[in-house]
């Protein structure tokens, strides 16, 4: 029998804990870490939604990538939205693993998956963490020397982005060194610039962001959804690695919360 914590540990020896962000709050978030898994729920954000998906699914587990606690809570009356899912989720036998930060700055984690899927070669990692050398947020490689244009329409191809924002200002007419950072990657950009990459890919870049670095480095913002849907793949992976004949699903319900029209 395949107990919470079991498929804790699984996702933790993949990226270990301590790789988190200080800011971050990664782990269980509710439930009995002794409790019967019969199946798991994978997804990037807790809703309502995917908790009675959960339920309809006979998924007693669900793995998201952002925590469903991130700050501080003091009371617990179901007064804000994520206390009414909290108190929901207990009150329907539902644990919720989070594994955010930890799961970007692992080996073969967010950004490698996403350096992966457009061909980047000799990876390395983009900022590593001070304490967990080889670890950290970002990465960076080489590509085939590629025409500008048409590594922005394999961007966003690959990644199915329906309005993918880029410095028009930049001069880069050739891609050959990729920078990349899944979700909110701009405050890597100038690293990026100083590991001489033709290009980053991210997501959440501000406008003064392109101002500013512009010029510099060519900025291709895919939006942090659609950098970070990987990251089920990367979950489901890891578990079934470790038990091939446990039950995943990937949420069905959830979407990406901002349209475009």
């Amino acid at each position: 029998m395949i107990k919470v914590k079991d498929i804790a540990k699984v996702i933790e020896d993949f990226a270990p804990r301590n790789l988190q962000e200080s800011y971050d709050n990664t782990g269980l978030q509710v439930g009995d870490p002794d409790m019967v898994v019969t199946a798991a729920l994978i997804c990037l954000d807790v809703t309502e939604d995917v908790l009675t998906e959960a339920m309809e699914r006979e998924c007693n587990l669900i793995i998201s990538h952002h925590p469903l606690i991130f700050h501080g809570i003091k009371n617990l009356t179901g007064e804000t939205p994520v206390q009414k899912m909290i108190v929901d989720a207990i009150k329907r036998g539902l644990a919720i693993y989070s594994a955010h930060t930890n799961l970007d700055s692992t080996r073969d984690g967010v950004s490698h998956e996403i350096a992966h899927r457009l061909d980047v070669r000799d990876i390395e990692v983009l900022e590593s963490q001070p304490l967990n050398p080889g670890f950290g947020l970002g990465v960076i490689g080489t590509v085939k020397p590629t025409p500008k244009i048409e590594f922005l329409r394999k961007i966003k191809d690959t990644f199915n982005v329906r309005a993918l924002r880029y410095s028009a200002q930049s001069s880069s007419l050739v891609i050959r060194k990729v920078a990349i950072c899944g979700g909110s990657g701009a405050s890597l950009i100038k690293e990026a610039i100083r590991r001489k990459a033709d290009i980053i890919v991210t997501g959440d870049v501000k406008y003064h962001d392109f101002t500013t670095f512009g010029n510099d480095i060519l900025i291709a913002d895919i939006g942090h959804y659609e950098s970070e849907l990987c990251a089920r793949d990367i979950l489901s992976r890891t578990i079934r690695d470790k038990y091939p004949d446990f039950t995943t699903y990937f949420s069905d319900t959830e979407s990406n919360p901002i349209k475009i029209l």
